[in-house]
């Protein structure tokens, strides 16, 4: 695949991101990030030694990015000025994530690929890699789920965006087809 192949996030639109405040997208991923090591608590045994390391989520079509520390079920958004310190990095646009979380892209073609590029501790981001592969996660379940009785009207909302953007929002099968 290549990085033109990806959708990628509007420059006016991730302009308009820019002053949004980050502590309100942080307590929300925080909370989707808790929720998913509940679900699939095999996901930190499969991380092993690298659970504790300090992932640096770099969509670089976004005027943010994102620190992950699975061990602690936290993610947190950061500007791009203000980079935390961190133990490894990967970087590419919100399409390529997305689409390695749902299996709707193999993770090493878009390594390969260099849609996504890694800096840092690579055999804790195979890690990482690994354990998302193999947790299967679905963030509109997931999100649906943690929105209770407006569970519904969220998966609704995430299926107009997914179809709006061509961002990957769902789990795929190996077939590229909704699960």
């Amino acid at each position: 695949m290549t990085d033109a192949a990806l959708p990628h996030v509007p420059r006016m639109l991730a302009v308009a991101m820019r002053p949004l405040p980050l502590l309100p997208l942080s307590v929300a991923l925080g909370a989707v990030a808790r929720r998913m090591t509940r679900s699939h608590p095999t996901m930190l045994r499969r991380l092993g030694d690298h659970g504790g390391r300090r992932f640096l989520i770099d969509p670089v079509d976004l005027p943010f990015v994102f620190l992950l520390v699975p061990s602690r079920s936290t993610v947190t958004a950061c500007r791009r000025d203000r980079l935390p310190v961190h133990d490894a990095r990967l970087a590419g646009p919100l399409s390529a994530f997305l689409a390695m979380l749902h299996g709707a892209e193999d993770g090493d073609a878009l390594f390969f690929s260099r849609d996504l590029t890694i800096e840092g501790d690579t055999s804790a981001v195979l890690a990482l890699r690994n354990a998302i592969d193999n947790a299967e996660l679905d963030l509109s379940a997931e999100l649906s789920a943690a929105g209770g009785r407006f569970g519904g009207l969220i998966r609704q909302a995430l299926a107009q965006a997914e179809r709006a953007t061509g961002l990957a929002l769902h789990r795929m099968d190996d077939f590229g087809e909704p699960l």
